[in-house]
């Protein structure tokens, strides 16, 4: 039979073998972070236009918008990990969830000026009960799972309703509210149905999948970064962009060799509050990847003297993206089993990136210190690794861990 026979039929939604072999991310994994990514590139320049602009109250909007990009993307992939079969029904189900991913994106404008979007909630919502279905299928294929699934398709759709409730209320403090009792329910859903059994991930290919994300984002960073000094030229603004230019690509170069150090598959394999830990984790590791972006952006903007906002602002909101995403790749390490000398210098890498933006230096300033003393950490490391510092940890280094497929 062939592979395009295979895929026409329908099959049944049983669940992978977490210990499979040579387990890679499919080409429609691949396809559907590069459409997800579209919705990052909108919220980063949403959030770059409200620094520049001096709105600081944007960081808000960019952080709830930015979750349910994240969290809609983090629930299909690890699914994906569990049960992708590859079938039509599940490749037009995974479409629904992308073309909801766009509707969402194109929501993200209403969202930053209104501070609510229907139309984000409604591409939000087709994501969800494109999930929910997905969850129903795995229910009706797989036995052994079935409490787990019935639970994450109930749990998914009560939460689901709620948002869409949502749209009722009025006002800054309810929404506020509301957003951050919703984000506690949504992170519960996982945390109770895997009670019920451990959904068959995939640890290598959840790590995988992961870094790819990653990557995208890194590249959606250059990219904008690469427009606005494009832009800054047009208008023959060639002065002060070298420190720019210089303190973004170390920031970025840097970012990348500090993420990918180490092999995070062990953090899925290490037991469920680690797998928690790591997989929620990350939506702090995307989002400070994209903020800095978008403070890169802003930051070029101040010198073209084109920002309304403070210079100095600029400056910590970049050193604070920086910072952040320095902070959870250094908690990652560590937990990975990094010596305790990699861990503090990372800790004072992000601490000293916020110390000098809050002292105030011309903006490009910061951008270079920012971008030096990441390089430093990268230095840091390459000369713990030669010396034999920094060794990855030995097996059974962490007794206390448990299998990730074991029980809480």
């Amino acid at each position: 039979m062939s592979h395009v026979d295979a895929v026409s039929r329908p099959r049944r939604m049983r669940p992978r073998d977490p210990h499979e072999a040579h387990r890679v991310a499919t080409p429609l994994e691949l396809f559907f972070d590069l459409v997800f990514v579209v919705a990052v590139a909108g919220a980063a320049a949403q959030w770059h236009h409200g620094l520049a602009g001096g709105h600081l109250g944007d960081l808000v909007n960019f952080v709830m918008v930015f979750f349910a990009i994240w969290w809609a993307w983090m629930n299909y992939t690890w699914f994906a990990s569990s049960y992708d079969c590859d079938d039509v029904p599940y490749r037009l189900l995974t479409f629904t969830i992308m073309a909801g991913s766009l509707m969402l994106a194109a929501g993200i404008p209403d969202l930053f000026d209104t501070g609510q979007s229907a139309l984000v909630v409604s591409g939000y919502a087709v994501m969800r009960f494109a999930m929910v279905a997905m969850w129903l299928r795995a229910a009706a294929s797989d036995p052994r799972g079935r409490r787990t699934a019935l639970t994450y398709a109930a749990g998914i759709a009560v939460v689901q309703v709620l948002w869409i409730a949502r749209l009722l209320l009025e006002g800054h403090t309810q929404l506020l509210a509301s957003f951050f009792l919703l984000v506690v329910l949504e992170l519960m859903v996982p945390v109770v149905a895997e009670r019920r059994g451990i959904t068959p991930f995939h640890p290598h290919h959840i790590a995988e999948r992961y870094a790819l994300l990653t990557l995208i984002v890194l590249g959606e960073v250059i990219l904008a970064s690469v427009q606005a000094v494009q832009g800054a030229l047009g208008q023959g603004a060639e002065k002060g962009l070298l420190p720019l230019v210089v303190g973004g690509l170390l920031i970025v170069f840097s970012m990348w060799w500090l993420y990918f150090k180490r092999e995070h598959a062990g953090l899925f394999e290490g037991g469920i509050r680690s797998t928690f830990l790591t997989g929620y984790g990350h939506y702090l590791v995307f989002a400070s990847v994209a903020a800095t972006g978008a403070a890169l952006g802003a930051a070029i903007d101040a010198v073209q003297g084109e920002a309304q906002g403070s210079a100095r602002a600029i400056g910590i909101a970049l050193a604070g993206a920086v910072a952040v995403f320095v902070w959870c790749v250094t908690l990652m390490h560590s937990m990975a089993g990094a010596p305790r000398a990699q861990t503090r210098f990372g800790a004072a890498t992000g601490a000293l990136a916020v110390l000098v933006a809050v002292a105030g230096p011309p903006v490009g300033l910061t951008v270079l210190t920012a971008g030096l003393l990441l390089a430093g950490a990268v230095a840091h490391h390459v000369w713990g690794a030669r010396s034999g510092v920094d060794r990855p940890a030995p097996e059974g280094a962490h007794p206390t861990w448990r299998s990730a497929h074991s029980t809480w």
